[in-house]
């Protein structure tokens, strides 16, 4: 048998397992276990061990919550990574952390959807990591800091600082990847002074703009404490058992829709906890901090499907289903104001109920985040390549069109996996595989070179790949819905008084 590889971290040594090729290390802790007196504080270094410490399985994922959590009693041990590289005695290889998405609130970093041997074999050194999720990572806690998920993914790219050269990879050739919450973390990564040097580009897709309010955040936990029958503090909520947390955030969000007349948005999203704009770790939404240059030196390729809110519609059983209640809804609360509700009906005047539905729900929660996210960056003088997947999956008999989460596992490669085929079908098509190779070759080329094949955009041109049968890079596509938008910013979710609203924007 040959030898298995190791590798001396900071720590200790870890021993892999040889892949397809490659070196696959599992399971590294970056952050000992958040349990006991950890629980709800910062991230706490990793504690050094003598010998060889095997690293060929995945670690536990933090607790999940949503409509059908899986929770395995795994373990406690949440804050590890993984290491996927070509060679460990290489030297400067480029890096890809990927953050994954859920919501806040589910995901992790073993999904077979984000199995990273393709982009390995191109030759970059790949990392992914678990963080806290919902309540451990996110909800807003007397006598706890503030969106601890975040800071155990700063840790996370500690570590890979420290450690990656041992790898083969180089240190300051990093590329942070995520998709929906992966992406919105990595735009509030953009805004924090401690993460500046940490990586030099970032890949965003389907960035959402779900950030709270103290204000609402507060709530939020008293209505989650209240129904634990406890205080919605750091302390009292230790006593409460992990996976009874997670349940309990579970139960409030599926009665979310009951606070709508207090909780605005939030209500209509599914999800109770999201990141705080808490003006500690997250002084401000990343908007206005990229226009501001906070961003400054570091490129960005942001992506969105066409079709973003498609998925949940399908996911929920509603497609074919929403009414003009719904719609109304949708309007009222996610438009843009003033004016908004009349501005889509205007650039839709033969729209269905479910079609200005779906392009209000598209545009606030992850289209027009992303699209603002890479013009804030160019107008501040930064490099921005956006890019929109436009290919519809063929599965559930099309009715997916060209879905949230569908550029995952063609980025990745992995349209065998099980959200793969899922979203693809069984068989992919030629069109789906053609796009597939440009994805991964765009991410390669973006993570080795700034540069992902097709023009940067600019607010005068606009320019856009636009992902399909026949790629072609054109003006931003969702032209209406960009003009719609124009001028106003993506508002963190707040408290609604008398049924008015404080601003706009936001989903997962």
């Amino acid at each position: 048998m040959p030898e298995q590889p190791r590798v001396r971290t900071t720590e200790g040594v870890v021993e892999g397992r040889r892949r397809r090729g490659h070196a696959v290390f599992r399971g590294i802790r970056y952050a000992q276990p958040p349990v006991g007196t950890l629980r709800f504080v910062a991230p706490a270094p990793p504690r050094p061990w003598e010998g060889t410490r095997q690293a060929v399985e995945f670690g536990p994922a933090a607790p999940q919550s949503g409509p059908a959590p899986t929770n395995p009693a795994e373990g406690t041990d949440w804050l590890t990574l993984n290491v996927c590289t070509p060679d460990p005695g290489a030297v400067g290889l480029p890096v890809l952390v990927w953050i994954h998405g859920g919501a806040y609130i589910a995901g992790a970093s073993s999904d077979p959807m984000y199995d990273p041997e393709a982009l390995t074999g191109a030759g970059l050194v790949v990392v992914s990591i678990n963080y806290r999720l919902g309540v451990e990572g996110f909800a807003l806690l007397e006598g706890a800091p503030p969106n601890r998920g975040f800071l155990d993914q700063i840790a996370a790219l500690h570590w890979v600082r420290r450690n990656i050269a041992s790898f083969g990879g180089d240190p300051d050739q990093v590329t942070v990847a995520g998709q929906s919450a992966g992406a919105g973390s990595i735009a509030a990564l953009l805004t924090m002074k401690p993460v500046r040097g940490l990586f030099r580009r970032a890949i965003t897709h389907s960035v959402p703009g779900n950030y709270c309010t103290p204000a609402l955040a507060e709530q939020v936990t008293a209505a989650l404490a209240d129904r634990l029958g406890t205080a919605p503090t750091a302390a009292a909520l230790s006593d409460i058992a992990p996976l009874r947390l997670a349940e309990g955030l579970s139960s409030l969000g599926a009665d979310l829709p009951g606070y709508r007349e207090s909780w605005g948005r939030l209500s209509q999203t599914g999800v109770a906890v999201f990141p705080v704009v808490d003006g500690e770790v997250l002084t401000e939404t990343p908007w206005p901090a990229l226009t501001s240059g906070r961003a400054s030196g570091i490129e960005l390729l942001v992506g969105h499907t066409r079709d973003e809110f498609r998925l949940f519609s399908v996911m929920s059983g509603q497609l074919g289903r929403f009414t003009d209640q719904d719609a109304r809804t949708a309007l009222d609360l996610f438009a843009p104001t003033p004016g908004g509700a009349d501005a889509y009906r205007a650039a839709h005047p033969r729209a269905t109920p479910e079609e200005l539905l779906e392009a209000v729900y598209s545009d606030a929660l992850f289209r027009m985040p992303s699209l603002q996210l890479a013009e804030a960056s160019a107008t501040a003088g930064g490099t921005s390549f956006l890019f929109e997947l436009r290919l519809a999956s063929p599965a559930h008999g099309g009715a997916l069109g060209a879905c949230h989460s569908l550029d995952v596992p063609l980025t990745f490669g992995t349209l065998d996996s099980p959200v793969g085929r899922g979203l693809i079908g069984d068989r992919p098509t030629p069109e789906a595989i053609a796009v597939s190779r440009e994805l991964q070759q765009a991410w390669v080329r973006f993570a080795t070179t700034g540069d992902p094949g097709w023009a940067a955009y600019r607010p005068d041109r606009q320019l856009t790949r636009v992902l399909d049968a026949e790629s072609r890079t054109l003006p931003y596509p969702e032209h209406a819905s960009r003009r719609i938008w124009e001028g106003r910013a993506i508002t963190p979710f707040d408290l609604t008084w008398a049924g008015r609203r404080t601003g706009a924007g936001g989903f997962t």
